[in-house]
Parts: structure tokens; sequence; C-alpha cells
């Protein structure tokens, strides 16, 4: 069908970094000591109870709710969301509801038509964690659940999107986004297990929506969306209709399934929570300061340190990364910054990811370290990338690791040249290694040589690639064209 359009809205639910639950004094760390230890009468909902809000939660919220340009109303209140689920300890959820925290915002992400794109942000609100079910087996077939109140009250977060999305990138790329601002101000934990999940609303224009619930992961949300679009499209290209649904995505299988008919909100049966009087934070929030955000700090890495603006975006898009580049460059800038913005946005990154590996297990120090060899000339690129690797498998193997300088000495990876002595120990090879190996190669590869002459571009890059082999990739790359194309055209005559 052409002309499809698929029309995105997330709403995301983000636990905020507490030390104590939202309206009581148990631990937030819910999986410190087994299950249903951090519970009290209050978090339980047992009869007699008084919620007593937890004044951090709300500033986090408010933080939160300024960071992405939303509207703080003078006033909000929280409802009771009646609903019956085993997880949900009182049988309803204290949330907000017509009179949410914040609302009418934005966030700008770099779109899949290229430039900035605006996601406007409907509302913020603050509500309490249900707890957790753990399936004893899976959870289509287990043979039984076990349910945890620990995390029962952990205060959350809820960040409404209006449906701008129009790919699953742009909605992989808006959570991303949202995960660097949650951490550059410091009110969330992206390590800890289910400190984010995302509810997907997806439908193709003119047909109905559909919400797939409780999505775990950045790469689930791009997932269940991909799969969503396609099963949507199919049935529309088939003649059936899309339902009004909630869906449920497995992961492990990557595809989504049907849970229930989708509620309505009076089902719900909403009403203002007794116990707790309407929330006015007018002054307060005035004095709420928010600290550099992933949009200011990638405007001033490209100032600053002259980055490219997608390296820019790549390191400030990570609160680590961002705090490590800038690690790395301090002992000299103008040496490094071009430097370590290059071989920590296309090298680094790529190495850590091959290895699972966060970069809190590397050295600022050690790879300012390496960066110092490469620009003082003494290895190659390809070498660098030898010891990078070294570095961070012995990191990774509990092993004692030596500096970058010693590795390279170690492993024989000093830069040759023609001009290099008898004596130098450079990656073991016999005086003027380079032309030694050229000779060796035109020797070796005649008809590449013959190939050469007739003009074919790929024989040149062939040779080149045998030179470097003979020299473990020691070889400086100028030098070593230059000498080729010299040793090519003395034979020529």
């Amino acid at each position: 069908m052409a002309g499809e359009q698929v029309i995105v809205g997330l709403e995301v639910h983000c636990q905020l970094d507490t030390k104590s639950k939202l309206f009581c004094g148990c631990s937030t760390d819910y999986r410190a000591e087994g299950p249903n230890t951090h519970v009290c009468p209050v978090c339980l909902g047992l009869p007699g109870t008084m919620p007593v809000l937890n004044k951090r939660s709300i500033e986090y919220a408010m933080r939160v709710a300024k960071a992405l340009n939303c509207s703080v109303l003078p006033e909000s209140e929280f409802s009771r969301k009646n609903y019956f689920y085993p997880d949900l300890d009182k049988a309803y959820q204290i949330t907000q509801y017509d009179k949410p925290l914040a609302e009418g915002g934005y966030l700008e992400i770099e779109g899949d038509e290229g430039g900035e794109k605006r996601i406007r942000i409907t509302r913020v609100h603050v509500e309490e964690d249900p707890g957790r079910l753990v399936h004893m087996g899976n959870a289509e077939r287990g043979r039984y659940s076990l349910v945890d109140y620990n995390r029962a009250g952990i205060p959350l977060i809820e960040i409404v999107s209006e449906p701008d999305m129009r790919s699953p990138k742009e909605a992989r790329k808006f959570l991303n986004k949202l995960r660097a601002t949650l951490e550059y101000l410091s009110v969330f934990d992206s390590e800890k297990e289910g400190s984010l999940r995302v509810d997907a609303n997806i439908s193709i224009r003119g047909s109905e929506r559909v919400e797939v619930k409780n999505i775990t992961s950045y790469k689930g949300v791009e997932k269940a969306l991909t799969f969503e679009i396609t099963r949507q499209k199919n049935l529309l290209r088939r003649g059936q209709k899309v339902d009004r649904e909630t869906r449920h995505f497995l992961e492990a299988r990557g595809v989504t399934t049907s849970s229930r008919s989708k509620e309505q909100e009076h089902d719900y049966r909403y009403f203002p929570e007794p116990d707790l009087r309407p929330l006015q934070v007018q002054s307060w929030v005035e004095r709420v300061v928010l600290p550099e955000l992933p949009d200011a700090r990638r405007e001033r890495f490209i100032a600053q340190y002259g980055c490219s603006l997608n390296h820019a975006r790549t390191l400030t898009g990570d609160l680590r990364l961002a705090n490590f580049y800038e690690k790395v460059v301090s002992p000299d800038p103008a040496k490094f910054a071009t430097l370590a913005d290059t071989w920590i946005s296309d090298t680094l990154i790529g190495e850590l990811n091959y290895r699972t590996m966060s970069i809190d297990a590397v050295d600022p120090a050690g790879f300012t370290g390496l960066l110092d060899l490469l620009a003082g000339g003494s290895i190659t690129d390809k070498s660098g990338i030898e010891v990078l690797r070294v570095m961070l498998d012995r990191h990774r193997d509990h092993q004692p690791c030596e500096t970058p300088a010693a590795i390279v000495d170690s492993l024989n990876l000093r830069k040759v040249s023609s001009g290099t002595s008898e004596n130098s120990p450079a990656c073991g090879m016999a005086h003027n290694p380079v032309q030694t190996a050229i000779a060796e190669v035109l020797t070796e590869h005649k008809g590449a040589v013959e190939d050469y002459r007739k003009g074919k571009k790929g024989a040149f890059n062939f040779l080149v690639g045998q030179v470097m082999k003979k020299t473990r990739g020691c070889a400086d790359p100028g030098e070593l064209n230059q000498l080729l194309v010299e040793e090519l055209k003395k034979k020529e005559t």
C-alpha cells in the first residue's frame, strides 16, 4: 500500500534514583536482600496506613520537566488508578491523572530525514511502581508465578510523548536522548535492571492504535515496533482491520502477542487520592537549577575542542563517555582533542561493543598515553589498534596491564622507516626494513606489478597491503606509498 505512514508515540516509565520509596521510608534497592524484604504497611497498602510524599522524588521530577522544556503546573494532584493485577498489592496505583506535574514540552533528536526534529512531550507525571512477578518457567507457559513487592512504591516518572515519531529508528533515538538527559540530571541509574520501561503506541495512519506494553530495553523498542509495523501492514494489505488492543513483546522471539483488549480511561475509575493534598510547587520550581545538558555539551565540544558534529553527538550522548573524553584530553587539549575525538568515537566504542565492556573499564590516563604515541609518530594507526586491544583484553581477563609504551616495545610495534638503523628493535626488521619489504613484495607479486602498469588501481593497494603485512603494520603509510611509487617507476624504466 503506497503512502502508508507510521505513527509512533511512547510512554516512558523511569525509576527515580532515590534512596527511599515514594510514600514510605523503605529502601528502593529492591534486589539487595531477597524478595519481600523491603516492604512495610504503607507500601503494602494495609488498612489504616497513610502515605507521606518523598520530597526528593518531586525535586527530581521537576528537574526532568524543566530539562524537557515543560511547563510545571502551579498545582498538581495525585489520584487512585483502580485495577486488579497480582503485582498491585493495593488493587490501585497512586498516580497523577488530570492534574499532572508538568505538560507541554519537547525533546530534539536527529530525524530520519536529517537535521533536528522536535518530539513534543504531552506530560510528565509522578506515580508509584507496582511490584514484580517472577515466572517459574516463562511468561507464556510457566507452571506458576511468584510476586515480589520490594519494587512496589518506588518513585516513577512517566513521560508521555505526542505521536511525532515516524519510524522505529526515531523512537530509539528519542529514548537514547532521553536516557542521556536523565543521566546528566543525576536522577536516573540506567545500569539498574528495569529502571526504564516503555509502552509503545503504534498505528498505520487511518487504522486503530495498538499498545505494546512493558518493553525493557532500547533495542527491544526498535524490534517491537519493527515487528508491529510489518504485522499491521500485512493485515491491511489483506483487507483485514487492525484491532485496538494491548500486546506483549516477547524479546527472545522478537514478536508481539495479543494480551487483552485496550482499556479505556473510564475502566480505571480514577478519583483524587483522599490521603494526599494537592501539590503546589510554583516557588520551589523556580529554585531548581539544571546542570549542563547533552545539547549544550555537544555545542561546547564543537566550539572548545573542534569535534565534528557527528562525533560530538556520539561523545555527549552518554555522560560517562563525555566525562571520559574530557579526562583524556585534559593534559593537552591542543594536542589530543582531535585525535581523541576520532579514536574514541570510531575505534574505542567499537572495540568495547565487541567485548560487551563499559567505558568505565578504560583508564583515561592509559588511553592518553596511547594517543601520545600516535601523536608523536611512534606507532602507526594499525599498531595503535593492536595496543588498544591488548589493553582491553588484559583488563577484561583481570590481568596486569603495562603502559601503552611498554606494550609497544614488548610487541616490537614501533614505527619503522627506510632510515631505521641496523640496531633498531622496531618490528625486528633489518637495515632499511621498508625498502627491503618493498623489494621482496615486488619480486613475489610480479602479476600485481604488471596489473599496476596496465592502470589497475587495485593493484597498487594490494602491493601496499603486502608490504604492510611484511612489516606487521609498522611502516609509515605516507613514506611507504612514496617509496613504492618510486620503485615501481624504476621497474618501468
